[in-house]
């Protein structure tokens, strides 16, 4: 039972890495690119920045439950709209929706399929950077019970304050987003919320639009006094697909620490970003 277990993970991380093979590939094609794509994927690299995005974001992690012999897919699905207030402000709303499958993560629980718990980020911006150069950006994070099983998400509404702060200077993009979510109301029998989240990023954009990433999305649960640390290396490329200005790309990510039953060692991600620049 353990070694199919073992040859279906094998097998979805293979199909993982043939789609990142056949982006490598789109990445190796001939093709002149103008100003604007590098710009756009400048852009992109900012959290904050005043571009509508629609980026579908695919992660693959195994190892995961009691006896390490889970795996879950998760596609998210992040439109990131500003909205200008007047002529020094913006909102900028992100939004985070999971679709979910998972197999053996919760012992003798089988597999779920659904629509995991939505975040959702506000954010007030100044249009311009400051004097030195920084973009900042703050607000509210809700966190909402959509999941569509109780296996998918916590069944609580929660909130807390969001704060992103970066600096880009040339090619090179640096910053960290940061958000802390208490738990405010939901099912009585599930478990409270008190969780930190960090990301720090850097990025590298080159003249063709191909932007290398670095981050963590390090999360802090100060309930269990655990923490999850992922380490994200990542290859995207701004290029037009059709009429349609898009972001594509993919990477790994190693698991340098993990909660109780977490996912462990190396994980997958894919990305494809719909761009809608004014």
């Amino acid at each position: 039972m353990e070694i199919n277990v073992k040859k279906q993970t094998a097998i979805k991380i293979f199909r993982c890495l043939g789609g990142m093979a056949w982006l490598a590939a789109l990445f190796t094609a001939p093709g002149a690119f103008a100003q604007s794509s590098e710009e756009m994927a400048k852009k992109l690299a900012n959290p904050i920045a005043s571009l509508i995005s629609v980026p579908f974001q695919f992660n693959y992690d195994s190892d995961i439950g009691v006896l390490d012999n889970g795996d879950r897919s998760l596609l998210n699905f992040q439109p990131v709209i500003p909205i200008s207030l007047n002529d020094e402000w913006n909102i900028i709303s992100r939004t985070i929706l999971p679709l979910v499958d998972q197999s053996d993560v919760f012992p003798g629980a089988g597999s779920q399929s659904g629509v995991g718990d939505v975040l959702q980020s506000i954010f007030f911006s100044p249009k311009q950077p400051t004097k030195s150069g920084w973009v900042w950006g703050a607000g509210p994070v809700f966190l909402l019970p959509t999941a569509s099983n109780d296996l998918l998400g916590a069944e609580k509404w929660g909130l807390g304050p969001n704060v992103v702060v970066l600096r880009q200077n040339g090619p090179w993009t640096s910053g960290a987003l940061f958000n802390h979510i208490w738990s405010v109301a939901g099912d009585d029998d599930r478990a409270a919320i008190s969780s930190s989240f960090l990301q720090p990023f850097l990025s590298y954009t080159t003249p063709g639009a191909i932007t290398f990433g670095l981050n963590t999305e390090s999360s802090y649960d100060w309930k269990s006094n655990q923490w999850a640390v992922p380490i994200n290396v990542t290859v995207t490329r701004v290029t037009k697909l059709g009429g349609q200005l898009v972001s594509f790309g993919g990477g790994v990510r190693y698991w340098a620490e993990s909660t109780d039953g977490g996912p462990e060692g190396l994980g997958v991600r894919l990305l494809f970003t719909l761009l809608f620049p004014k």
